[in-house]
């Protein structure tokens, strides 16, 4: 196989696959059932067609015996009359009227014989049209039933997917939550052990707490010693008085 049918192999491919997924087969029923009614109709005014010749030819049969009826009575009277040519000659136009009349009774057998058969073709065909019409509305039903299904299916499995998502991200998140809460609890021990200095001084034990506290009031006693000193140096008596 050359390279040239080979592309168009798979271009035949492609397209007979886009045409797949393009394709409703209801409107494809449908229009199939629209045609069928339509060459039902072509045969049903084929039939009409036939009646309507077959009675013209009814009629022309009635018309043509009427005229031998007529033509014979003619005869009589003129063979009563003395006229034999006359009647020879009624009679003689009878007998074609007679042979017309056979010729348009055996048209008349055959179109009755083909309108019967046509008849019955169209009922027949009428029947499988019917039948049709049934098979597509429960094919149609059935494919839409189908197609339904196959939303709710893409539907369940898109779900699905979005919920796995959600799954992974609320994994992510309690995992990083509890990462974080080990940290908190790692930093409370280490503050509790005395591994890190806690400035706030709430670590601290409560002989530390009043050593700092008398260091502290020992330091202020000292500067204010120091500061009666110096205005004692300035001539305040007061102060001085207290110095002393």
């Amino acid at each position: 196989m050359g390279m040239w049918q080979r592309f168009k192999l798979i271009f035949a491919s492609k397209a007979n696959k886009a045409l797949d997924r393009a394709e409703d087969p209801r409107e494809t029923l449908d229009y199939s059932y629209e045609k069928q009614l339509e060459l039902l109709q072509k045969v049903r005014r084929g039939v009409a067609d036939v009646a309507t010749s077959r009675k013209r030819i009814e009629l022309q049969i009635q018309n043509l015996g009427q005229q031998t009826v007529k033509l014979t009575e003619q005869a009589k009277a003129a063979l009563a009359g003395g006229r034999e040519d006359l009647a020879r000659e009624a009679l003689t136009r009878k007998s074609g009227l007679e042979t017309q009349i056979a010729d348009l009774t055996g048209q008349l057998a055959q179109l009755q014989d083909q309108e019967e058969k046509l008849v019955s073709a169209s009922q027949q065909l009428q029947a499988k049209v019917d039948s049709f019409r049934t098979k597509k509305e429960t094919i149609k039903a059935t494919y839409s039933a189908a197609e339904a299904q196959t939303k709710i299916n893409e539907a369940f499995a898109g779900i699905s997917d979005e919920l796995g998502e959600v799954g992974l991200a609320m994994q992510r998140a309690e995992d990083k939550t509890a990462q974080m809460q080990a940290r908190a609890g790692a930093i409370d021990e280490l503050v509790s052990s005395g591994a890190l200095e806690d400035v706030s001084g709430m670590g601290k034990d409560n002989l530390t707490l009043e050593l700092e506290r008398m260091a502290n009031e020992h330091q202020v006693d000292d500067e204010l010693a120091k500061m009666r000193l110096e205005l004692g140096s300035g001539g305040n008596p007061a102060i001085e008085g207290d110095a002393k």
